[in-house]
């Protein structure tokens, strides 16, 4: 059966929630893709940040290989030793004291806003506490996740969602401040948005804002599920400037294509909120996944990953700036490491199906951004592959 026909019998089969690009992927290899028809794809989407050490890396396969001739799910009734290693070794990268492992980045966000409800509910028995996200934030389609997404139109369809959240604005702090009041449990965002369009938090907005958490008792949650493992350079993006998060969420790159996810809390949180009985999940932290997690986290380490990042980073962004000199249609760069993003005047849209056409990956964000979220193992040569392409489409604007 040819491209059109699976697509077709697709469109018939799924509900439609995605507007998708009009291709089957059929393989993987390194940091290139292949469709149905063999035509070859350099990747720099990555599945959207999640396939960090990019396809059919070999140790990973193999790992998981050897799980599944093992066992694949226990439920949490039961303990698993690869729960535990993953346990252990994400402590060990994040420094964070408890885990809960989940099946998703928006699982993991939910789980960090019971947690932190529960807290200050243990503190005062008060069930009216507020939590302050950002505007531009993503942090999932769940009711919860979808309750502190700082778009308007990703929740209004679905109100009344859960309440008492309110919005400020990333990287500025009086709008943050004003918004603080003796219900005030919580204050939730990405250190680099990503469906926002690949907005950093600065340095002295992230230490202002924790250092009104320690004077207010408010935990501090970071959601890391796109910027975190290792692609801003530093495991978790927070960790480039040292304001550490009270609950932090991981997803995305922690299983490396295996659907997982997690959230992670200090001691003092984890003593005071989710108990028994409070949260659980049927798959969350079954072998297979965590699995998956302790293999990644091996590999980062055995291959440099981080160093990596950071040696290719400069040469990216050097790339990416002569665009923004060379172009008028590229207005600006944003982000950090390998999470990029190119504000166009040109419709992103087109930019991102022209890219596909002449065999490059490239996704959008925020409405008019061309995001660069490639497998984390890219070369200066495959920088090189991406910007002639974009050369190209540019020129033509």
């Amino acid at each position: 059966m040819d491209m059109k026909k699976y697509i077709e019998e697709a469109e018939e089969a799924l509900l439609h929630t995605y507007n998708r690009f009009q291709i089957i992927w059929d393989k993987g290899d390194g940091v290139y893709l292949y469709d149905l028809e063999g035509k070859k794809y350099l990747d720099f989407a990555a599945g959207i940040a999640v396939f960090a050490l990019g396809y059919n890396n070999s140790a990973y396969n193999d790992a998981l290989k050897a799980q599944i001739d093992k066992i694949l799910h226990t439920s949490n009734l039961y303990y698993n030793i690869p729960a535990i290693e993953a346990a252990k070794g994400l402590k060990k990268v994040s420094g964070m004291d408890r885990v809960f492992f989940t099946n998703s980045g928006a699982e993991a966000n939910e789980g960090a806003i019971k947690a932190a409800r529960k807290y200050a509910y243990t503190k005062d028995g008060s069930t009216d506490h507020e939590i302050i996200a950002m505007n531009h934030s993503f942090h999932g389609r769940t009711m919860g996740a979808l309750a502190v997404t700082g778009t308007s139109k990703y929740r209004e369809p679905f109100e009344p969602l859960i309440g008492n959240i309110k919005f400020a604005d990333l990287n500025d702090f009086d709008s943050v401040a004003a918004l603080v009041n003796e219900k005030t449990c919580a204050i939730m965002l990405e250190p680099v948005q990503g469906e926002g369009g690949m907005v950093p938090a600065t340095e002295e907005f992230l230490k202002k804002v924790r250092a009104l958490c320690d004077e207010k008792d408010i935990l501090l949650i970071f959601d890391e599920v796109q910027c975190g493992m290792g692609r801003t350079g530093y495991m978790f993006a927070w960790q480039k400037y040292g304001v550490k998060p009270d609950i932090m969420t991981s997803a995305k790159a922690l299983g490396c294509g295996v659907p997982v996810g997690a959230f992670l809390m200090t001691e003092k949180v984890a003593e005071k909120s989710l108990v028994p009985g409070d949260h659980g999940t049927t798959y969350g932290g079954n072998p297979f996944a965590t699995a998956a997690i302790q293999k990644v986290l091996d590999l980062f380490e055995e291959q440099h990953i981080i160093e990596h990042v950071r040696e290719i980073t400069p040469y990216l962004e050097d790339k990416l700036d002569r665009l923004v000199e060379q172009y008028d249609c590229v207005l600006e760069r944003r982000g950090t490491g390998l999470m990029q993003g190119l504000v166009l005047e040109c419709p992103v849209g087109e930019v991102t199906q022209k890219a596909l056409e002449k065999g490059l990956v490239i996704i959008s964000a925020g409405g008019n951004v061309l995001r660069m979220v490639p497998p984390l193992i890219i070369t200066r040569e495959h920088v090189d592959e991406m910007i002639a392409v974009l050369e190209e489409i540019f020129k033509t604007y």
